[in-house]
């Protein structure tokens, strides 16, 4: 008998290739590489015991081993599933689609952004100048609502002076994250996740790392000014887009939140 092989397991092997190439890149992020070389030999080893030489008892061990081996995964590298499925989610065809289903008034919406991004670039130039330094978290379709319990809540209209007065050396919500939402200052203080990516440059400070932080897990844009130097930074994506002018800051956030 002649072995058929048709476009159906054309498919199936391409489907396979990609589900494990995607699952070598998210290893490969997290610094697990070595684990998914473990896995992957066990695999092999898994189907030669049990399909090849079809040894009984091992192969029903390692069956067992198996079923247990994939629940003991997802709760170790939850972090990096969620990750995952987020960047999936996040995929910028998938962002079209929903774009395309949204039936908000473009016109309308340009002027509420203005009301936002202007006093945001204004009091981001100001404190650059005066090396005062700042995180500013604009979020998006991802909710931040555990975000916002971590810091005081303000619930007030984007403003230029109360930004500065915010992030004021004295205050005591100058060390925090501000959180914006629907054109709003919904509070200041707020505690982010630090990033713990070793390709971040040495000479990015702790707001950096939890710029970086909230954007790994959320679509939120996040705004920093660096205290040391005075230069204002936007991470999207988990990237950085270094050293902006008010024009390039202005930019970016006009097309990022449209």
């Amino acid at each position: 008998m002649f072995f058929e092989f048709g476009i159906k397991d054309i498919v199936d092997i391409v489907l396979v290739a990609l589900m494990l190439y995607y699952i070598y890149r998210l290893m490969k992020e997290s610094r697990s590489l070595n684990v998914f070389m473990g896995i992957m030999v066990f695999v092999v080893l898994w189907l030669v015991v049990s399909q090849i030489l079809q040894m009984r008892l091992l192969g029903s061990i390692m069956d067992k081993l198996v079923s247990v081996g994939v629940i003991a995964l997802i709760i170790l590298f939850q972090e990096d599933i969620r990750k995952f499925l987020y960047n999936l989610g996040a995929h910028q065809r998938i962002q079209a689609l929903r774009r395309l289903f949204s039936n908000s008034d473009k016109r309308q919406n340009s002027e509420k952004l203005k009301q936002v991004i202007i006093p945001l670039v204004m009091s981001c130039m100001s404190m650059s100048k005066k090396k005062v330094g700042a995180l500013i978290v604009i979020q998006r379709a991802t909710p931040l609502d555990d975000i916002v319990a971590t810091g005081e809540r303000i619930d007030a209209t984007v403003s230029q002076r109360l930004i500065e007065n915010l992030f004021f050396k004295n205050s005591p919500l100058h060390d925090g994250a501000m959180v914006i939402h629907n054109q709003r200052i919904k509070a200041a203080g707020c505690i982010l996740p630090v990033s713990h990516d070793l390709n971040i440059p040495k000479e990015l400070g702790l707001r950096h790392r939890a710029a970086l932080g909230i954007t790994h897990e959320s679509d939120c844009i996040a705004i920093v000014v660096s205290e040391e130097t005075g230069s204002i930074s936007v991470a999207i994506r988990s990237e950085f887009q270094l050293r902006l002018s008010a024009e390039k800051l202005e930019s970016i956030l006009t097309r990022e939140m449209a």
